[in-house]
């Protein structure tokens, strides 16, 4: 047991200073698709300062801490095991619902933005100033990346440039099909940059309301499906407290108990999920 204590630990110790002191280069170099998923999460969340490493490494830490204290509670090895896995998940699991918030509320405002944006340009302003004006007058929650936009074009003088940064900062799909969209309009130019403009508020308006709706229908089958999967394992952690009752889990027989439930929760769980699903937006325009 001290051995494996051990061993844990000094895991997370190496991947919190690697996070840290690793050179910028060899991380990008060395990205897999743990890193890769880890750093759009990242991006989708809006979070900062963080690096994938760090995440990751906190996600260890958490379930290794949740697996020590279960263990010793219980005494009993699977439950200890099956509990750290499910608490390493929970970085994940808050990571993801905060993008599906930071997304959601996007969606509504991206409309507000392009009227914006049309209303400088009809009032005389060129596009990259129209852009840099709705970090100064735009919707709360969008004004940063846009004042950020602002300061990278006054700096560089790159109009393309400074859209792959806003695109970055953004990490949007539908940021991406407006960012997009301006750049086409900018090297198009001409006349009917206003009647694109509209036609595309009213477009991202009519989605957002549309996919609103839906959301709100499938919030039931959602919430059922968490409920369903939250329940028994809940049952398992009050049991966890009655020792001679948790103990009959601490042999082969019942660490396979556990097993066989926990890929029934997950296959079931992901099935509904799959069932209700609504199609995700791509960012195929990053």
């Amino acid at each position: 047991m001290g051995l494996l204590l051990g061993l844990f630990f000094g895991i997370g110790l190496l991947l919190i200073i690697w996070s840290f002191v690793a050179p910028a280069e060899d991380r990008v170099r060395s990205d897999g698709r743990l890193v890769s998923k880890a750093r759009d999460l990242l991006a989708s969340a809006g979070v900062e300062g963080v690096t994938p490493g760090a995440f990751i490494g906190a996600c260890v830490i958490t379930g290794f801490v949740a697996f020590v204290l279960m263990f010793l509670v219980t005494a009993a090895l699977p439950v200890g095991a099956v509990f750290g896995v499910m608490a390493g998940g929970v970085p994940v699991a808050l990571l993801k619902a905060r993008a599906r918030k930071r997304l959601a509320e996007f969606r509504e405002l991206w409309p507000d933005v392009v009227d914006n944006v049309a209303s400088a340009v009809r009032a005389g302003l060129s596009l990259s100033e129209a852009l840099a004006q709705v970090g100064e007058r735009g919707p709360l929650p969008l004004r940063e990346p846009f004042k950020r936009f602002g300061s990278d074009y006054a700096s560089t003088g790159r109009f393309a440039d400074s859209l792959d940064r806003l695109k970055e900062r953004l990490a949007d799909p539908v940021g991406d099909r407006v960012v997009e969209a301006l750049r086409i309009a900018r090297e198009v130019g001409g006349g009917d940059l206003g009647r694109l403009l509209r036609s595309l508020s009213s477009f991202l308006r009519d989605d957002a309301r549309t996919r609103s709706e839906l959301e709100s229908r499938q919030a039931w089958s959602v919430n059922g499906a968490r409920v369903a999967v939250a329940a028994p394992w809940l049952v398992l952690g009050l049991l966890s407290f009655q020792g001679d009752v948790i103990q009959r889990y601490n042999s082969p027989m019942g660490a396979l108990i556990i097993g066989v439930g926990a890929a029934v929760c997950v296959i079931a769980y992901r099935l509904m999920l799959r069932i209700g699903r609504l199609p995700e937006p791509e960012r195929v325009l990053r």
